[in-house]
């Protein structure tokens, strides 16, 4: 039997073309689908979370008020601005810039070679006569590209400058940059800094160069320069650097190659003078006794047009009036805060390298040691010091005369009226000292020989004119504070003397000292307290001032300098105590709750959650020119979304963010103490001399007219708040930011800033007076916040005064519009403070609540915002909640590096809404609401980068939903076709099998 097969044929689809399989088919579009997904994520999550950052880098857009009707007429220009554009504003600053350098540079020695009037032909000798500083570095930084340089104001005041010396001077200047090593170069960066002085080596002066001397030979200019910057300090020991030093010589004396420039100039020239082109002392003492050396000026850091000055001193168009800011002592290694700078490390700190500086000089710093140490017989103060502090030289001669002291017991003040003369051939300014001297008792309270208690310059007097000056000092400034027993300033009963002085060492000839006889001591404590403070003052900082009453460290006491005398630190130093550890490798949970615990106990009540997002329809503009302690302040703060404070409060780099429902536009705010500069971008203002040159004309007049300028320059770039200016003290003069401060003394340096800050204010500007406190050094000012270390008493009157005497003296008048519609005016006080790097005693600064609330708020009544200095990820121990829970109420830095954590709890939300209504207080009352009407909204106007991010944004979307939806289209479709060739497939593989 012959079995039969059967044969079925299987067909296929009719040429259809064979889609690819499903698992292909996705595994390339749904990576590029969720990629289309990512960019919009980025684009629009991603750029909102670091939009802060690229607002300040690239613009924020503008803001504009919605005025209503009842506008019509009213003038709401609160700050009108005097010129036309930035051009004309900066034109203007260079103006005040040169007025400063006029009053600012001083005449250190003469011994009558100057003025040069018949002017002649010079020679410029030095490095730095091309290569001259403006300024100092980091935030203090200006834009200095098109300055007057030291041969231009040479030039311009009719000299003739020898043009081959110059020429080579440049070009060696030019091939050994600052950036390669050339000169000091401290800068704000995290590769370290540099330590040269870059000066040629007279070896390098080419036979031209010397044969030009006899034809320029009237007079040799020798430029010596010194620089600081911000993040690092002078080093103390040069020949880890330079092989013109030798080991323990520092960098503020003369090293070899700028000796051997000098003994060039003396060898070749008919007259030598020295322009010390530096912030900063430097050892002068060779140069001072050496009597080849005809004059020496020191130029400070004059900014973009100061070097005009210098020419018309030398040659005689206009006659020095500036003193010294500062105590330059021959050797500074001999000076009682040497041994406690650099870099000294707790050895048992684990991990986290933690770095510490001990005052152990106590009050006895700059002037106020040398001139007690003499007082005491402890040293020979001519042997010591070479410029006292308040020490210059003019071209003419003054005499005083007429001295009265009036005693106003109401106001409960003393002044000092004197007429001064001016009885020498030319026209110039001088300086009057009012000094005191307390009673002291040997091993009572500490107190130095004199203290400043005020200053006054005079017109400019033609020969022959006078002018009659006053100095006021309050009598409960004399009070001097005991932390020991009374825990509060005491005005000690005894006799105190007042004197008028040339500088800190001298008193004037024939004017008669006054003694002021307080016959019962005075405690201002309770009740009792001073009429400056808010509250009375009393002991804050026990746990530092017991480190020194304990021996653990030395304190410098007038009853005892040679066996008080700061040492080195040692082991002892070096090792911290349990307690101590905790707060310095602690960086969230316990320091936090113990400062909101604090805070909260301070504030006497217990917290619940605070009113958020209430619908009470206010506007912020409805706010300015209220007082801040106004009820509908609490209404405006009760809209205001837990969200809205933490974006206003945590994203606060250089601007603070708009809550534009609210009527709250952004604030743009900007470096520098020289004037407007930025690391982000590249806007900038005029540079301005620093702050050492302003101090150094002692005239309140022109510090205010630098304010004014900043404010308007504010005005014309849009510009509303400012990070200056810095008021820290001249601890010792390696100090790398010296420059960004006044002076050694808080007294010159408080009452010059409240003259620079009220004259910005004025124009709109929150003044973040900063650094405070204590942030005195810049070596290792963010290795987990170098710990600073005082005894109470120094904290208060050498430390924490300038911020005082700024806070409580700063004020500006507010424009604004009321209810009824009329323009009406009120008064702030200084509306901004920027806290500090530092730790103090463990405690970082800001997030110390002694500092910025106890101190700051509670006894000195600030009223305004208080900014922190830069936080990144290089500084984790400033926790932005322990910040806001102390005072410090806005974090400079942007949320992509430090974000709020545990903010939904009734205390967290209770200290956010604190710092907000600070934060909205400041603003309502600057130029931030300049054109708002009584209830104005803000309408924004966004930047084109908003733009950029919301339609790419959109584009990525739209296309990720296309991909999503073509690719379910498709799937569905081939689907169905794809099982029928499947099953066909099958049965022809079963068929084949069976055959």
């Amino acid at each position: 039997m012959t079995k039969k097969v059967v044969n079925e044929q299987v067909s296929k689809p009719k040429k259809q073309r064979l889609p690819m399989r499903n698992g292909f088919f996705l595994t390339i579009w749904i990576p590029i689908t969720l990629i289309c997904a990512l960019f919009a994520t980025i684009l629009y999550a991603g750029l909102n979370f670091a939009s802060g950052a690229i607002d300040v880098a690239v613009g924020g857009g503008t803001y504009t008020p919605k005025n209503g009707k009842n506008t019509k007429g009213a003038d709401l220009n609160f700050y009108p601005k005097k010129y036309k554009n930035i051009n004309e504003a900066m034109e203007a600053s260079g103006k005040v810039t040169q007025k400063i350098a006029d009053e600012g540079m001083v005449l250190l020695k003469n011994d009558g070679s100057l003025p040069m009037t018949s002017l002649g032909k010079i020679t410029l000798m030095g490095r730095g006569a091309a290569d001259p500083l403006y300024g100092g570095t980091g935030s203090g930084h200006t834009n200095t590209d098109t300055a007057i340089n030291i041969k231009a104001g040479l030039e311009k005041a009719g000299f003739t400058v020898n043009p081959t010396v110059y020429k080579q001077l440049d070009a060696y200047a030019k091939s050994h940059a600052a950036k390669d090593g050339g000169r000091i170069n401290i800068s704000f960066t995290f590769s370290g800094s540099t330590y040269r002085i870059g000066e040629m080596p007279v070896s390098k002066y080419s036979a031209a160069s010397t044969k030009s001397f006899a034809q320029y030979n009237d007079a040799a200019v020798v430029v010596i320069g010194r620089t600081g910057g911000e993040g690092e300090d002078l080093t103390t020991d040069m020949s880890k650097w330079d092989d013109n030093y030798t080991p323990g010589q520092h960098s503020l004396e003369l090293n070899k190659d700028e000796k051997d420039q000098i003994a060039l100039a003396k060898q070749n020239f008919k007259k030598v003078i020295v322009v010390v082109n530096s912030s900063q002392p430097i050892e002068m003492g060779e140069l001072q006794d050496d009597p080849q050396i005809n004059a020496i000026i020191n130029s400070g850091t004059p900014g973009a047009t100061g070097f005009l000055s210098l020419g018309e001193i030398i040659a005689g168009a206009l006659n020095p009036s500036g003193h010294t800011v500062d105590t330059w002592a021959r050797d500074f290694t001999k000076d009682p805060t040497f041994v406690n700078i650099g870099s000294n490390e707790y050895t048992n700190a684990g991990k986290i390298r933690s770095f510490f500086v001990n005052y152990e000089e106590g009050i006895y710093s700059g002037y106020r040691y040398y001139e007690t140490a003499a007082a005491e017989n402890f040293i020979k103060y001519d042997e010591a010091v070479v410029y006292p502090f308040g020490y210059g030289l003019s071209y003419t001669i003054f005499d005083w005369s007429n001295p009265r002291y009036t005693v106003d017991s109401k106001k409960g003040t003393i002044t000092a009226e004197v007429t001064v003369t001016n009885t020498g051939s030319v026209a110039g300014k001088d300086v009057v000292e009012l000094f005191y001297s307390a009673p002291y008792t040997h091993g009572g309270i500490e107190k130095s020989a004199v203290d400043l208690g005020e200053f006054a310059k005079t017109k400019m007097l033609k020969p022959g004119e006078s002018d009659t000056v006053k100095a006021t000092v309050k009598i409960e400034d004399m009070a001097s504070y005991d932390y020991k027993n009374a825990k509060a300033y005491v005005l000690e009963a005894g006799d105190y003397t007042l004197s008028l002085r040339t500088n800190s060492h001298t008193i004037k000839n024939g004017v008669d000292t006054f003694t002021y006889n307080v016959p019962e001591t005075i405690t201002y404590s309770g009740n009792n307290h001073r009429s400056s403070d808010k509250k009375a003052v009393t002991n804050q900082f026990d746990e530092l001032s017991a480190a020194f009453e304990s021996g653990q460290k030395t304190l410098l006491s007038r009853a005892d300098f040679a066996g008080t005398f700061p040492q080195v630190p040692d082991d002892a130093d070096k090792t911290a105590s349990e307690e101590l550890l905790k707060k310095l490798n602690n960086f969230e949970t316990d320091i936090t709750n113990s400062v909101m615990a604090k805070a909260e106990k301070a504030d006497g009540k217990t917290i619940s959650m605070p009113t958020t997002g209430a619908k009470n329809n206010i506007q912020l503009s409805e706010l300015r020119g209220l007082p801040y302690d106004d009820p509908k302040w609490q209404k405006f703060l009760d809209q205001l979304k837990v969200s809205e404070m933490v974006d206003m409060i945590d994203d606060g780099a250089y601007a603070t963010d708009a809550v534009t429902r609210l009527g709250k536009p952004r604030a743009v705010d900007f470096d520098g103490p020289a004037g407007f500069s930025s690391f982000i971008t590249s806007i900038h203002g005029s540079a301005f001399p620093t702050e050492t040159l302003i101090a150094s004309t002692w005239n309140r007049d022109l510090a205010a007219q630098m304010g004014d300028a900043i404010g308007e320059e504010g005005l014309q770039l849009g510009i509303n708040g400012w990070y200056g200016p810095a008021v820290n003290t001249h601890r010792n003069p390696f100090a790398g930011r010296n420059f960004e401060y006044y002076s050694e003394d808080p007294t010159l340096s408080g009452k010059l800033a409240s003259a620079v800050a009220s004259a910005a204010m004025n124009r709109g500007i929150v003044v973040f007076l900063k650094h405070f406190a204590l942030n005195d050094q810049e070596q290792n000012r963010q290795a987990n916040g170098l710990d600073t270390w005082a005894d109470e008493q120094t904290i208060r009157e050498i430390y924490l005064k300038p911020f005082e005497i700024a806070v409580k003296e700063s004020s500006a008048q507010v424009k604004y519009q009321a209810e009824d519609g009329s323009i009406q005016t009120s008064t702030i006080g200084l509306n901004g403070i920027m806290s500090s790097y530092n730790r103090i005693g463990g405690v970082w600064a800001g997030g110390d609540w002694r500092v910025q609330t106890a101190v700051l708020r509670n006894e000195w009544g600030f009223q305004g915002a208080v900014i922190t200095d830069f936080a990144t990820i290089a500084s984790p121990y400033m926790v932005p909640m322990q910040g806001v829970a102390a005072g410090s109420d806005i974090q400079l830095t942007w949320r992509i590096f430090e974000q709020f954590k545990n903010t939904d709890n009734p205390t967290a939300v209770y200290f956010l809404r604190k710092a907000a209504h600070n934060v909205m207080f400041a603003t309502a009352n600057s130029s931030s609401l300049n054109g708002y009407a009584y209830g104005a909204g803000t309408t924004w106007h966004a930047p084109w980068w908003r733009w950029v991010q919301w339609i790419g944004t959109a584009v990525f979307v739209a296309l990720a939903l296309f991909l999503i939806y073509w690719m379910v289209k498709r799937v569905r479709r081939v689907s169905p076709i794809r099982r029928a060739w499947r099953e066909q497939r099958k049965a022809l593989k079963a068929a084949r099998k069976n055959q």
